[in-house]
């Protein structure tokens, strides 16, 4: 009853999600089909609501553009719930996550936390909260970091592992996912700081806010939730109650 009937009329919601950040979105092994936490998410949003799901791929800088020019009508891709994205979107929150830092096994750089990548080579994704932290802390730095930013964050691996960076950094639960799957390439390095919400990103002309809040809300409590954390290991991250723009400064 919460959504539109415009949409309801059309059947179908289009949600955005940059396929390059796994376990959360990421390709399949044909390359096409996309999976994850957050594709799982977006698919049960979309039973819940009665509408079909159409998931878009997109550069993870290009999303909320796209959602404030309504290309996309909302967006599940790690996004951290801050109150500059909230200006320009709703949020809708779903899960909580850290940043984590991750370099190679074979050249090991020592980083407890941002203040240690002075004088480093760091890879980060271009418009993520990583970035912005980086950024932040080079005007700290005696010596600069060389701060090398990547449109997926699979490139952000490669620049690591090819040994064009010594540090990357990404959400905690990608960060440990990227090692885990490494086989024995990469490891974790230093504590994962600042933990913040995931929010599920809302057209603010879609009038799906309230709708998709209440559809996150139903997951949480009939269980699904919990199967789809429980399936990509980020039950640590779970949360019991889905807020409206809850994000941090």
């Amino acid at each position: 009853d919460k959504v539109p009937q415009a949409i309801r009329d059309e059947g179908t919601i289009v949600i955005a999600t940059d396929a390059s950040y796994a376990p959360n979105e990421f390709f399949d092994e044909d390359g096409k089909t996309i999976i994850g936490t957050d594709a799982d998410l977006a698919k049960a949003i979309g039973k819940t609501l009665g509408l079909e799901v159409e998931l878009k791929n997109a550069t993870f800088d290009s999303i909320i553009p796209g959602l404030a020019s309504g290309k996309f009508d909302i967006a599940l891709s790690s996004f951290t719930d801050t109150k500059e994205r909230e200006q320009t979107v709703d949020m809708v929150t779903y899960l909580t996550a850290g940043t984590g830092f991750y370099t190679t096994a074979k050249n090991p750089t020592d980083v407890e936390t941002v203040a240690d990548l002075c004088g480093k080579k760091v890879a980060v994704q271009k418009g993520t909260v990583q970035q912005e932290d980086v950024e932040a802390q080079n005007k700290k730095c005696d010596t600069p970091i060389n701060i090398q930013v990547f449109t997926q964050q699979t490139d952000v691996d490669l620049a690591l592992t090819s040994g064009k960076a010594q540090v990357a950094m990404a959400d905690s639960p990608v960060a440990q996912y990227a090692v885990k799957q490494s086989e024995g390439q990469l490891k974790s390095t230093g504590k994962d700081y600042d933990s913040a919400p995931y929010g599920v990103a809302v057209s603010k002309k879609s009038g799906m806010t309230e709708a998709v809040q209440a559809a996150v809300q139903e997951l949480m409590d009939n269980g699904t939730y919990t199967a789809i954390l429980d399936k990509w290991g980020l039950a640590s991250g779970a949360i019991d109650e889905s807020k409206i723009n809850d994000g941090v400064e």
